[in-house]
């Protein structure tokens, strides 16, 4: 994927990850759309970033999607990258499902339902343009189980297997399907998360993304380096050890366990 001179639509980027590579993408002369719920929140960021273009999306709600889809084409006809970011995370107790069936619901509706609702709405135009890329986004945890978070766990998992799956019967179109696979990083999308001194600083990581989109072109996946541990930790034979250390130094896991 080349950096510069593409129409980006990334909903979720209010915040965290999303918010930060489309600043790094418009940075880099990308046009780029950005989606989120609080239509105040996209004013102040539209505010303090003159040239990004926002729009209202629930990834939750399939109309939504549909009528955000419909505005971002209708001003963006040569959209040509669309970036899967939205998604919830939740710690949840299985032990009663009165602890843990809403959240679940919740977070397989935004994460699952989110991104196939939001292909559905783009790959007919992204189908109509010469190259175009859907980026989904995945996780480490799709590859080595938190115990905190069984339904983000399977969700990320569902992500990577869609991933796969779709880009097997997008081979003979125009459209490249990426994987982004972040390992923790410091953001909001659990409580205390942004200063877990165990997670990946967020400049860091974006910074390393972008370098692998320059540098390795035909890399399929996205990972940079933090994220390996968990991600090829089958491959590797050590997956047993790998979760193990996961789940004693996540601060989510041991406060779970307490």
């Amino acid at each position: 994927m080349n950096l510069s001179g593409h129409t980006v639509f990334i909903p979720g980027a209010t915040s965290g990850i999303g918010l930060a590579l489309a600043l790094e993408l418009h940075a880099r002369g990308n046009t780029v759309v950005i989606g989120g719920r609080r239509t105040g929140l996209l004013a102040e960021i539209a505010a303090r970033h003159p040239g990004i273009d926002t729009v209202r999306i629930d990834t939750s709600d399939a109309a939504s999607i549909t009528a955000a889809a419909a505005q971002v084409l209708a001003r963006h006809p040569d959209l040509d990258v669309l970036v899967t970011m939205a998604g919830v995370m939740r710690v949840e107790d299985w032990h009663d499902p009165a602890s843990f069936l809403a959240s679940a619901e919740e977070v397989v509706t935004t994460n699952v339902l989110g991104p196939i609702r939001l292909i559905a709405a783009f790959i007919e135009h992204l189908r109509s343009r010469p190259r175009a890329t859907v980026l989904t986004v995945s996780s480490g945890l799709a590859f080595a189980p938190l115990s905190a978070t069984p339904s983000y766990n399977a969700s990320k998992a569902a992500i990577h297997m869609l991933s796969e799956s779709i880009r097997l019967q997008l081979a003979d179109t125009g459209v490249e399907v990426l994987e982004l696979v972040p390992p923790s990083v410091r953001t909001a999308l659990l409580p205390g998360q942004e200063d877990n001194e165990l997670a990946m600083p967020l400049d860091e990581f974006v910074a390393e993304v972008m370098e692998l989109l320059r540098d390795r072109p035909d890399a399929k996946e996205i990972l940079v380096e933090r994220v390996k541990f968990l991600r090829h930790a089958e491959a590797r034979g050590d997956y047993d050890k790998v979760v193990e250390t996961l789940n004693g130094t996540d601060p989510h896991a041991r406060a779970q366990a307490r």
